[in-house]
Formats: C-alpha cells, structure tokens, sequence
C-alpha cells in the first residue's frame, strides 16, 4: 500500500479569487485620469491581482512600496508588485530601497535617515488607498521562506504569540502590535500612519483566519477582501 502524501494546502485558486476581486476595486478607484496615490503591500494575494488586472489605463496612478523589499528576486516583493501594475495602467511605480528586515532596531533608523527612503515613505503615507495582503506565521508560510529573518528573530516570532504581519508589522491574535524586537526592525509605514487612507486588506485560504482576525481587530482596515473558505473560518473563530 502506497503511503499517504500529506501537503500544506496552497490555497492558489482562492488567492487568484481574491485578487480578481481586488482588480475589480483596483479598476474602479482607477478609472479616468484623475491622480491617485495607491499604497502597496507584499503577498501572493497581491501578485495574483497584478497577475490578472486588465482595462484599467491612467498614466496619472502612482503605485507606491509600503514597505521593504526582500533580497531575491520575486513577484510577491513589494516592489515588482508596484512595478507590474504600473505598466498594466500606465502609471509609475514609487519603490522603498530599503530591505523588508534590518538586521537591529539601530540598523533600521540608520536606513529611515536616508533621503531616499524619507522621502518614499512620505509618499507613501500620503496614500489615499492602500492594498495589503496578510501573512502567517507558521512553518511553510512565505514569511518563514529563503532566510528573511534570523534564527533569533524566528524563535522570537514563535514564543511571542505572533500570528502574523500586515506590511512589515507582527501582531498578535488580540490585534496588538507585538512588542518584539523584530517591530522595530522594519521600515515601512506603520498603522498609526494609515489613518486617512482607505484601506483594503486582502486574504485568501482558511489558513490566514488568525491573522486576518488579528489585523481586523487593530483597527486600521476599512475594507476586507476574502474567498468564501476564510470568510467561513473567520466567523468561526470569532
């Protein structure tokens, strides 16, 4: 008897939903050629609505990193997010040169005093909408992925009761910011610094209930995008 293969579900087809659904939003807000600054976040969830976005052309959109980038190359990065739907629409795209984690608390405000990064993140807080995805944390998450954090900050993540992140920030399941090190090593805009955007998080997978739950609860998020599957959990976990 062949044993049984167990695998972590991908959840590709509800993030593909997902990201058709934040097009649809995306071609709205869009439309015409007034100027629109859109903030950027990071995931699988983003990618597939850069991977599926079409009808929307206003060279006058301003697609902007709301946080770091990672060192390797990838379509979930932040910034080939903001790049790819700069030109599907037209626009430009605003990346952050800085990286998703610093190595300390110190090496993170020695790169928030370059001009470069000043200024990004000031366009970037002036953002009239956001578009974040969340992340987990947990064995096989794209979070605990190809050496992002160390092995002291992934021991952190785990004995803390870190959920997840929202663009670069942990929280924890009551929807706290969570007071480890590794908040205060990451450059991007902080959710004390959303207040006047509009704010679209995106989701897909049942997987992500926790987190998503947790960034609910923070208070920041004006409007959420799901598959059927995390919506469910969700609402059960409540």
């Amino acid at each position: 008897v062949a044993p049984i293969q167990v695998t972590t579900p991908d959840h590709r087809y509800e993030r593909t939903a997902v990201g058709i659904l934040a097009d649809s939003y995306l071609a709205r807000i869009g439309a015409g050629d007034t100027p629109l600054v859109i903030g950027v976040g990071w995931g699988r969830t983003l990618s597939a609505m850069a991977d599926n976005l079409t009808g929307l052309a206003n060279r006058n959109l301003t697609f902007v990193s709301l946080m770091g980038s990672v060192s390797h190359a990838s379509r979930t990065a932040p910034g080939d997010i903001c790049v790819r739907l700069a030109t599907q629409t037209g626009g430009r795209a605003m990346l952050l040169p800085a990286p998703f984690v610093a190595d300390s608390a110190e090496a993170c405000a020695t790169i928030l005093e370059q001009r470069l990064v000043r200024e990004t993140l000031t366009s970037a807080r002036e953002a009239s909408h956001a578009l974040m995805s969340v992340g987990e944390c947990r064995d096989g998450a794209i979070l605990f992925q190809d050496g992002l954090f160390s092995p002291d900050q992934l021991a952190e993540l785990k004995q803390r009761g870190v959920v997840g992140d929202c663009c670069g920030v942990f929280y924890t399941s009551d929807g706290a910011v969570a007071d480890i090190a590794l908040n205060r090593c990451t450059p991007c805009v902080r959710p004390n610094e959303m207040g006047a955007m509009d704010v679209t998080i995106t989701a897909g997978g049942a997987s992500k209930a926790a987190v998503t739950l947790a960034v609910l609860r923070a208070g920041f998020a004006d409007r959420l995008l799901l598959d059927e599957t995390l919506a469910r959990a969700s609402l059960d976990a409540v």
